[in-house]
């Protein structure tokens, strides 16, 4: 091989390398930021495009939603209560530039902020509200992380609290609460229950009352059903009106019997 033919075969081996590294392929869920000289020019992707080797580099960036779990912590609620609780956070890159450019590593940074907006709302609220309330809580949570992030280039999506662990003296307390408040719940119903009942039966008895014809007729029912059965003892019920005019006639009414005055002996002795 001669000098020439040596010379041209290096050159092409080298052309080769410089395309080949020029060369870039980002994905759909990919953006690459390309430095030239140090200074950013812009994203590029997805699909194929190339580069000027040594000149530029190329910083890939994810698009996909990120799902970071915020580990347990021990916090105090407003009330004084101390709490275990987890979350988990959604986020994804909306500007690869500044999530390049404006923090070093975005991962990293939006899970401390998590872990301490997490422990900052919750311990400005009470263990009732914490709860009952997750769903305020976890908006609350989104909204928070969410502007601090959004210098980075960074969205979040969703935060979700998802454990709350309570001491067991706690667990026992709202246990007993439970008990007590389904106790008070079956009292009050039981005497709304009573009083419905003698409204009832008081509306019954006023109507009764009014209505001759109606008594009658249920002291006739009343019979009818006792007289169905052998072994009952048969009562018939007298009215209140009829006593009182055999108690007058009696004597029975003042207290003192009437005695029939004795007929003087018109023979006596």
């Amino acid at each position: 091989m001669t000098e020439g033919t040596l010379g041209i075969a290096i050159a092409v081996v080298l052309i080769a390398i410089i395309a080949i590294s020029a060369i870039r392929i980002v994905k759909e869920y990919e953006r690459g930021v390309i430095f030239r000289l140090g200074r950013v020019i812009g994203a590029k992707g997805p699909g194929l495009f190339f580069i000027i080797p040594i000149i530029d580099r190329m910083v890939k960036v994810n698009l996909q939603t990120v799902t970071i779990d915020i580990p347990s912590q021990d916090i105090i609620t407003r009330d004084n209560v101390t709490v275990r609780v987890n979350a988990v956070t959604y986020f994804n890159v909306v500007d690869p530039i500044r999530a390049t450019v404006a923090i070093q590593d975005y991962l990293f940074g939006t899970s401390q902020v998590a872990q301490t907006t997490l422990r900052s709302v919750i311990g400005q609220v009470d263990l009732d509200q914490l709860l009952v309330g997750r769903d305020e809580i976890n908006s609350r949570l989104q909204r928070v992380i969410d502007e601090l992030t959004d210098p980075w280039g960074v969205k979040v999506t969703l935060v979700e609290v998802k454990d709350v662990e309570l001491p067991e003296a706690m667990r026992q307390a709202m246990a007993r609460q439970a008990v007590a408040e389904r106790d008070r719940r079956a009292k009050v119903i039981h005497a709304k229950g009573e009083f419905e009942a003698a409204e009832t039966l008081s509306d019954a008895g006023r109507q009764l009352r009014e209505e001759p014809a109606a008594m009658q007729l249920r002291i006739l029912s009343t019979m009818s059903e006792i007289a169905s059965d052998r072994t009952t003892t048969m009562i018939f019920p007298v009215a209140l009106d009829t006593l009182q005019q055999v108690a007058a006639a009696l004597g029975i009414g003042n207290g003192q019997p009437q005695s029939r005055p004795m007929e003087e002996d018109g023979g006596a002795q």
